[in-house]
């Protein structure tokens, strides 16, 4: 009895979760290794190197700017601040899916080893793209600064949790995306269309009041919406958060993680076969 009990156990989702997230702390080391190497390698040869991670999002946040600021005249004030916090941490989400979903393909060096824990693949991903992220705040910073917006210590205080929440959810959707890539190959070239949809269902180019009020439900059902809604009260109007926004953001997290743990785990000795 008691082994099966343990063997039941041990095939639940959270039993998986917990497990991965033991992993990683244990290999923190060699997960630090690689985070290294992803961040020298990602402008390597390139003349201004580092300055690409600013250089990026203030001119994507221009392109978007004079399209819907001064073509489709969207009236939102500090616009440029608006859109910015809105881009920088879709831009660290849409990134880690896009590149986390062919991690374990692109890693088959290193998957074919015997010993190599996989799930570090996709972890350093995202965690890479949560460093460039962090390292834009300053420029969230410098643009509330520019345009007046008072600083709030209460309102940053914030920053940390929500992004953690951000990397736990964002870490769950890529370990189910890489696992299911090694198997369909197909999945890499529809996961770059949804992130397409996705962006233009959340509000990250206009505010939600344009959203129409029966339609609301849709931007609860959305993390990404939420996850934006709470930058903004933090860069943007700075306040006291969401709560009922970061509670539903802190269900959607541990379930993308418990789900994509689960997904990962149950694929993963199928990895050096197909990579």
């Amino acid at each position: 009895m008691a082994v099966s009990v343990s063997q039941g156990v041990a095939s639940t989702p959270s039993f998986a979760a917990l497990t991965m997230a033991a992993d990683l702390v244990r290999h923190r080391s060699l997960v630090l290794a690689l985070l290294v190497r992803e961040l020298k390698a990602r402008y390597r040869g390139s003349i201004l190197g580092f300055i690409w991670t600013f250089l990026n999002p203030l001119l994507l946040m221009a392109v978007y700017a004079l399209v819907f600021r001064f073509y489709m005249r969207i009236a939102v004030p500090n616009y440029a601040l608006f859109l910015l916090a809105g881009l920088l941490p879709w831009t660290w989400f849409a990134s880690s899916l896009a590149d986390g979903t062919n991690a374990i393909v692109g890693g088959s060096s290193l998957v074919t080893k015997s010993l190599f824990p996989t799930e570090i693949l996709p972890a350093v991903v995202v965690f890479s793209n949560m460093v460039n992220f962090a390292l834009s705040t300053p420029l969230l910073a410098f643009a509330g600064w520019a345009y007046g917006v008072p600083f709030s210590p209460l309102a940053w205080l914030w920053l940390v949790p929500v992004m953690v929440l951000q990397c736990v959810f964002t870490l769950g959707l890529v370990l189910s995306l890489a696992a299911l890539n090694v198997h369909y190959r197909d999945v890499q070239h529809v996961v770059a269309n949804l992130l397409l949809l996705w962006f233009f269902l959340t509000p990250i180019v206009y505010p939600p009041t344009q959203v129409p009020e029966r339609l609301h439900p849709l931007l609860w059902a959305n993390p990404a919406a939420l996850f934006t809604e709470l930058y903004r009260g933090i860069f943007v109007a700075p306040a006291w958060p969401n709560l009922e926004a970061f509670g539903a953001l802190a269900v959607y997290s541990l379930a993308s993680f418990i789900v994509g743990a689960k997904i990962f785990d149950g694929y993963r000795d199928t990895f050096p076969d197909l990579v």
